[in-house]
């Protein structure tokens, strides 16, 4: 069984910066693609990040491309997000998801989540 837990949300304004992290249970984390989701009120989940299991591969939506980072430390099970200059749009629970189909943007190919954290920009 694979546990995920985010941490690092909150309300910042536009132009700040945040990191997310997510906490990942159990000794296969390295066997699986990470990857990052966020879900607006009203809005279908859509994809953000991923990255493969040893951090060769990436993979952006293009509204955080050059803003968001993606990285991940396999000794510490940890996954995390960067983001920069954020914008109002990106308010959203963001969601910390693993897989083993790769760093895919499909949230089809991850078969666990976490629980979520808010991030709220304001203008």
């Amino acid at each position: 069984q694979v546990q995920l837990v985010e941490s690092g949300g909150g309300l910042v304004q536009a132009g700040d910066s945040l990191s997310l992290s997510c906490a990942v249970s159990g000794r296969t984390f390295s066997s699986y693609s990470m990857g990052w989701f966020r879900q607006a009120p009203g809005k279908e989940r859509e994809f953000v990040a991923a990255i493969s299991e040893r951090s060769i591969n990436f993979n952006y939506a293009d509204s955080v491309k050059g803003r968001f980072t993606i990285s991940r430390d396999n000794a510490k099970n940890m996954v995390n997000l960067e983001m920069n200059s954020l914008k109002p749009e990106d308010t959203a629970v963001y969601y910390c998801a693993a897989g083993r189909n790769g760093p895919n943007k499909s949230p089809y190919a991850y078969a666990y989540w976490g629980q979520g954290t808010q991030v709220t920009v304001s203008s």
